[in-house]
């Protein structure tokens, strides 16, 4: 039996890629750390950007566990133009999974890109991994895995936000929403 443990990252002053942690956010990243001690993670897979990196770097100095940072996991990008309605677009895209709006990369293929991590690192000798990105590829890569997972499921996620997938024989894994602020 494997443990995923997907992680949203912290509280932090942006979107983009170089976005800090705010000052409640570097508390968080503490607390978290505290959170997952406990688990035996023995393997650490970060989305580059800096809000993600700094959020997982507290639990990764404890445990002594080098910080693998894969592009695959930076947030998913909607489109390459800003839209008022950008919310209602984004909607959509649970709907029509296909859906690809000018510059940005549809739910599938961001949901692609999500799990291949997931199953390179179900492939390693590792038993307990994080994984840490960014909200709207986390519900994809979470709603691959349970249809049910869709826009209102992606609104109700936390800085920070944790799941635990366990995959046994089953191809699904069961899915625990474990962190509660």
């Amino acid at each position: 039996m494997k443990n995923v443990y997907v992680v949203r990252h912290c509280k932090a002053e942006g979107q983009a890629s170089d976005a800090q942690l705010t000052s409640i956010g570097v508390e968080q990243a503490k607390g978290l750390a505290e959170f997952l001690l406990d688990k035996d993670i023995d393997c650490i897979i970060s989305s580059p950007y800096e809000r993600a990196y700094r959020t997982i770097k507290p639990l990764s100095d404890k445990l002594a566990v080098e910080i693998a940072l894969d592009e695959r996991l930076t947030e998913r990008v909607l489109s390459d133009k800003n839209y008022p309605d950008w919310l209602e677009m984004l909607r959509k895209t649970y709907d029509d999974l296909d859906l690809c709006y000018e510059g940005g990369e549809s739910s599938n293929m961001a949901m692609s890109r999500a799990i291949s991590v997931v199953v390179e690192a179900l492939g390693s000798e590792s038993q307990n991994i994080v994984l840490v990105s960014h909200g709207n590829l986390i519900s994809l890569l979470l709603k691959y895995f349970d249809d049910r997972i869709g826009f209102k499921e992606w609104e109700s996620l936390s800085n920070p936000d944790v799941f635990q997938l366990t995959f046994s024989a089953e191809k699904k894994p069961n899915i625990h929403r474990i962190w509660a602020e």
